[in-house]
């Protein structure tokens, strides 16, 4: 699509390469990636929404072209500074920011920290990041990170987009992803991003929000508490999609496409 142009910019570490597509209005909708993949797997959404809106969409630092300098390693609180960045660099007062696993847990990271500065969500995906674990699956946080770290990276990849899809294109696009992040990387995002979770039984996030779980998805606990945290909170509207897994906008795109048009009301 040759009205969306490419830049970058230099925070802590790293080089962010984003995307843009100017729209007509005043709103930005900004798009925020799963751990491992790019700003690609957005491409059916930036089709879909109209020219009103002003659609931004990065790779994450240590992701796609966002590499992390020499000595760099990734830091889920990073993110947050980068997204800071993004927003004086463009303008930005307030947003509506889409964001799928671990793009999700940002975006309610930065809901949490800066909530005056999202006017939506649109998780996708992704856990609840004040939710309370069991102790089992604390337990299996924290055992995480060493038993990947022992895992061939082959073995690895083979059995995460089997997750990630139903789809065989999907898959093939992950793996390509995976090739360019490599297993240290994609290791210290999953490790990082589970210690960044603060359990919170009271919070409840501050806008509305739209939820969107593949009915396939075998991530964490994402489809089994999917539906309780929207009970839970009253800012939460939830949607199971049948037929898809964990990138639910990849692999129906067009019932996902329609949910995000209604909920922000094109």
């Amino acid at each position: 699509m040759s009205d969306i142009v490419q830049s970058s910019f230099i925070n802590r570490g790293s080089e962010i390469h984003y995307w843009k597509r100017d729209g007509s209005g005043d709103s930005h909708v900004l798009f925020f990636h799963g751990a491992g993949l790019d700003h690609r797997m957005f491409e059916a959404q930036f089709e879909a929404l109209d020219g009103s809106y002003t659609l931004v969409a990065w790779d994450a630092r240590g992701h796609g072209q966002s590499k992390l300098f020499a000595g760099q390693r990734f830091n889920f609180d990073d993110l947050l500074s980068d997204v800071q960045e993004l927003y004086k660099m463009l303008g930005i007062e307030s947003a509506v920011i889409v964001g799928q696993s671990m793009g999700g847990n940002l975006a309610q990271g930065i809901a949490y920290e800066y909530p005056d500065t999202v006017e939506k969500l649109v998780l996708i995906g992704c856990t609840n990041n004040a939710g309370v674990l069991s102790r089992i699956e604390r337990l299996s946080l924290t055992m995480a990170g060493p038993l990947l770290h022992c895992m061939p990276w082959a073995t690895l990849v083979n059995q995460v987009v089997k997750v990630i899809s139903i789809r065989e294109d999907v898959r093939a696009y992950a793996r390509e992803c995976f090739e360019l992040i490599g297993k240290k990387t994609f290791i210290d995002a999953f490790v990082s991003l589970a210690a960044s979770l603060k359990p919170d039984p009271d919070y409840r996030l501050p806008v509305p929000t739209l939820l969107i779980v593949g009915a396939k998805d075998t991530s964490g606990n994402i489809l089994k508490t999917a539906n309780s945290w929207a009970e839970s909170d009253d800012s939460i509207t939830a949607h199971i999609i049948e037929n898809a897994a964990h990138n639910a906008n990849q692999d129906q795109p067009e019932t996902v496409n329609i949910l995000i048009k209604e909920f922000l009301g094109t």
